[in-house]
C-alpha cells in the first residue's frame, strides 16, 4: 500500500461518482457510523475496522437523529403500548 497511491485513488473515486470532495479520513468515521446503523456487533465493526480497543467506536461511530428517534420509538412501544401501560390503576 502506498499513501500517494491511496491519495489519488481516493480523490478520483468522489469526482467518477458525481460526489463531493472528502477526505479518505471522513469516509472511515462515516463506515463506522453505517455499521452501528446496521447494528453490526462492536466486535465485528473492530475487526473490519482494523481497531483494538473499544473506546475507537466511541470516537469514529456517531449516533444519528435516525438512531435516535428507533430508540425512542422502540421505548414508546414499551411504555405506551404494553397492556395497561403507564398511570393506569392497577
Amino acid at each position: 500500500m502506498s499513501p500517494y497511491t491511496d491519495y489519488h485513488e481516493w480523490k478520483a473515486l468522489p469526482k467518477v461518482a458525481g460526489l463531493r470532495d472528502g477526505r479518505l479520513h471522513d469516509a472511515r468515521h462515516t463506515a463506522a457510523t453505517v455499521l452501528l446503523i446496521l447494528g453490526v456487533p462492536e466486535r465485528t465493526v473492530m475487526a473490519i475496522m482494523g481497531w483494538y480497543g473499544s473506546g475507537m467506536a466511541a470516537r469514529y461511530q456517531h449516533v444519528t437523529d435516525g438512531i435516535r428517534q428507533t430508540v425512542a420509538r422502540q421505548i414508546g412501544g414499551l411504555i405506551w403500548e404494553a397492556e395497561g401501560g403507564l398511570g393506569e390503576a392497577d
